[in-house]
């Protein structure tokens, strides 16, 4: 990501005015309140604030071509930052959901709950309080995303489509951590051959609309793009978010705890039904696919565990088939971008934006 993007100090400062006025009007709710508020604050610190980038890079693609000389407006910075916001609650279920430990190297927000009641010395099971606190938690940042994003398009002229996009990407990345989850267990009643594809299904609603795709056609439309400059950033935005969350499932596999901030071989403990484990199904005989089906999903899985099931991933050429994936997901994009009605300058960011999340390694 670039380092001279204006997005994560926009970002920042729209964050630190909201979150002001919450505390101001949560005062009344007593310290309890005020500590379960900052918990839901602090899971927005840090962050590539990649949903922000591509929406601020959609508008800009289009209003500069329309005037060079346009200048970001406020509303612009407040939908960027209620994406930022919606990505925080999306990530406490996520993480809530996948029992995963950390996030960004630091307890998941339903492990940082539980950690609070047993500093507080409360009654009861701090495990069982961490995560229904934890659903709440996710629940009010969704609150609080619809709050910044009504605010923003009060009286905008093209309030209607954004808002009409913004359920949309609501909808679609909840069906999508649905199916995710789902594909855990559905697997085994499934041909084979259709776990791919399926994976793939997953990977759109989850990931690539919501990450990519919706934040770009978000900031367009609210430049007033037309038809033909939404095609081609809807064109150019889900093969980038295919190609991202293609990338998301190599590193869940044999990303660097280090630079993640999350512990090697994650989603093979936590049973990710990935194109990666689907395509490497696909070359295995029945004795080795018995035996990785058995593996996966064993949250104690070992360190050597793990670094075998990352050597059948590999000698089964599912890694390069799914670089491969990568590769052509991202050339599809920048041809989308060709002879496209937008700003030469933004397309430019837009292709500095695509290499950042494709070719990252965390």
């Amino acid at each position: 990501m670039s380092p001279s993007s204006p997005v994560p100090d926009a970002v920042a400062a729209r964050l630190t005015r909201f979150l002001g006025r919450m505390r101001e009007e949560s005062q009344e709710y007593g310290a309890d309140a005020a500590a379960f508020l900052e918990a839901a604050a602090g899971t927005l610190d840090g962050g590539k604030r990649l949903r922000a980038r591509f929406c601020h890079a959609g508008w800009r693609a289009v209003a500069r071509f329309r005037d060079r000389t346009a200048t970001e407006t406020d509303a612009l910075w407040d939908v960027c930052t209620a994406l930022e916001i919606f990505q925080s609650a999306a990530l406490v279920h996520d993480d809530l959901i996948d029992n995963s430990d950390t996030r960004r190297g630091r307890p998941a927000a339903h492990r940082a709950l539980e950690g609070s009641h047993r500093s507080a010395g409360w009654s009861g099971d701090p495990e069982a309080f961490g995560r229904a606190a934890a659903v709440l938690l996710g629940d009010l940042l969704v609150a609080w995303s619809d709050d910044l994003l009504e605010s923003a398009l009060d009286g905008h002229p093209h309030a209607r489509v954004v808002r009409s996009e913004y359920a949309r990407m609501r909808r679609d990345v909840t069906t999508g951590q649905f199916l995710d989850i789902a594909e855990e267990s559905a697997w085994s009643v499934n041909d084979g051959q259709s776990h791919a594809e399926r994976a793939l299904r997953v990977a759109s609603l989850k990931s690539a609309r919501y990450s990519i795709e919706q934040p770009l056609i978000l900031g367009g439309s609210l430049s007033g793009a037309d038809d033909d400059q939404l095609s081609a950033l809807r064109r150019f935005g889900h093969p980038i978010g295919m190609a991202f969350q293609l990338r998301d499932d190599v590193l869940g596999v044999f990303g660097d705890a280090a630079v993640t901030g999350k512990p090697a071989g994650d989603d093979l403990r936590e049973g990710k039904r990935t194109v990666l484990i689907a395509l490497t199904r696909q070359s295995l005989d029945t004795s080795a696919r018995n035996l990785l089906d058995e593996m996966l999903g064993d949250p104690d899985l070992t360190p050597q565990q793990v670094s075998f099931l990352q050597a059948t991933i590999t000698d089964s050429g599912a890694l390069d088939r799914v670089e491969s994936l990568i590769a052509e997901y991202a050339r599809e994009a920048d041809r989308a971008l060709t002879g496209a009605r937008l700003d030469n300058a933004a397309v430019g960011e837009l292709r500095e934006l695509a290499r950042a999340a494709t070719v990252r390694s965390a």
